[in-house]
């Protein structure tokens, strides 16, 4: 079996790649009847050259290799007849901005498996970059904060090259007496806590939280019912609320009343309620000042979240008033961080870890017969049709859904 580590060629540029050199070296001791080559890249994060010490062989035409191992969407120009490939392909939730890509993975006879899909049993995700998306969204929001009450200047995590290195600038701030909360209980509110940790900022009880004021700054993490609660009053468990959303209706705002920076790094299921409205935002108790939101549900359940950010331009100003964007700095704005695709300005630590997730439960399926299933749950598409778990993009391949 030869597997191509792919050049990524998504505009904006993307510096992450599946495989780190020593990642690679790693699987390549592991399953030494695999054959792995390397897309010659100018822009990812490990050079050419590494992996040429490491070893392999980097080349500018990989087309004799079977699996195509990339990052994000490959362009269709570049998609290669009769091969799979593994890349995150933005198309299982029929976003119409990839409905041609999946009619040429289809006309290509490609076999597409998106690294959303790579799930176990239960359909829990077993590979992905939320941790880095967590740990990038926190330090971001601290910029912010800093930004806009002109109180200190973090550099862009983007030019810095790790994790130890954003912690290190944290760590040189003066944080103000304020109240931070963390929505989610999954790899993205987990990165942030890290970051959290690392400052040594205090975890408080949500009742503490509510209920107390504090001469340092602390922060609560809070899960799903935490910020909801049954219509009928009743307290059941997290798997009721995810089979019933309906009859929930959101809490927040007894946070949103003291709190002062809030990072949002749950995940927002279909017919949940919404964290707090644009009408909760106009109320005197909503006393959020900046809102790192690290899930980024546009027009969605954190109803300051107007659009997504980018990279080069992070934040802008929410106006609670009109409910349109303004100038961040403006003594109205909610300040807003919403990147969706932060883990980018992590190249190195994301490229780390996903190798080490995508070694433990992908590669090892090419050799051991799938014999958990892994492949045939992650396949979306073969011998030129969607395969049956997926057929319900069919509509959607259509042009029709």
């Amino acid at each position: 079996m030869k597997f191509a580590i792919i050049k990524e060629r998504k505009n904006p540029p993307d510096r992450r790649v599946v495989f780190s050199p020593s990642k690679l070296a790693e699987a390549k001791k592991q399953f030494p009847e695999a054959v792995f080559t390397v897309e010659s890249s100018n822009i990812r994060v490990f050079p050419d050259q590494e992996y040429k010490n490491a070893g392999f062989e980097v080349s500018n035409n990989v087309s004799d290799c079977d699996v195509m191992i990339g990052v994000k969407e490959v362009p269709i120009e570049a998609l290669i007849p009769n091969k799979k490939y593994f890349f995150f392909s933005h198309t299982i939730k029929k976003q119409p901005y990839n409905r041609k890509l999946l009619q040429a993975i289809l006309d290509k006879n490609i076999e597409l498996y998106d690294h959303e899909t790579i799930v176990n049993q239960k359909g829990f995700r077993l590979i992905g970059f939320g941790r880095y998306a967590g740990i990038v969204g926190a330090y971001n929001g601290f910029r912010a904060w800093g930004l806009k009450f002109n109180t200190w200047e973090l550099p862009k995590a983007g030019p810095l090259p790790n994790q130890a290195a954003l912690i290190q600038e944290l760590n040189s701030l003066n944080i103000p007496n304020i109240k931070i909360l963390l929505t989610g209980s999954g790899k993205v509110a987990n990165g942030a806590q890290e970051m959290l940790d690392a400052m040594g900022i205090t975890p408080v009880s949500v009742n503490d939280y509510l209920n107390k004021t504090f001469n340092e700054p602390v922060y609560c993490k809070i899960d799903v019912l935490d910020y909801n609660k049954r219509k009928d009053s009743k307290v059941i468990d997290n798997f009721d609320f995810f089979d019933n959303p309906q009859d929930y209706e959101s809490n927040f705002m007894r946070f949103a009343k003291v709190t002062d920076y809030y990072i949002a790094g749950h995940f927002y299921g279909d017919g949940a309620p919404y964290l707090y409205t644009r009408e909760d935002v106009k109320s005197k108790d909503f006393n959020i000042k900046v809102v790192a939101d690290i899930s980024c549900d546009v027009d969605g359940p954190v109803a300051t979240t107007l659009r997504a950010s980018t990279i080069a331009d992070p934040i802008y100003g929410y106006d609670p008033e009109s409910e349109k964007e303004i100038d961040f700095k403006n003594e109205k704005a909610i300040t807003v961080m919403a990147v969706d695709n932060l883990p980018c300005e992590l190249p190195q630590d994301a490229s780390e870890g996903f190798g080490e997730m995508f070694l433990q439960h992908v590669i090892p399926a090419f050799f051991n017969n799938d014999s958990d299933g892994i492949l045939n749950r992650a396949k979306i598409t073969e011998n030129g049709k969607l395969t049956e778990h997926f057929s319900y993009l069919q509509d959607y391949v259509d042009g029709k859904g």
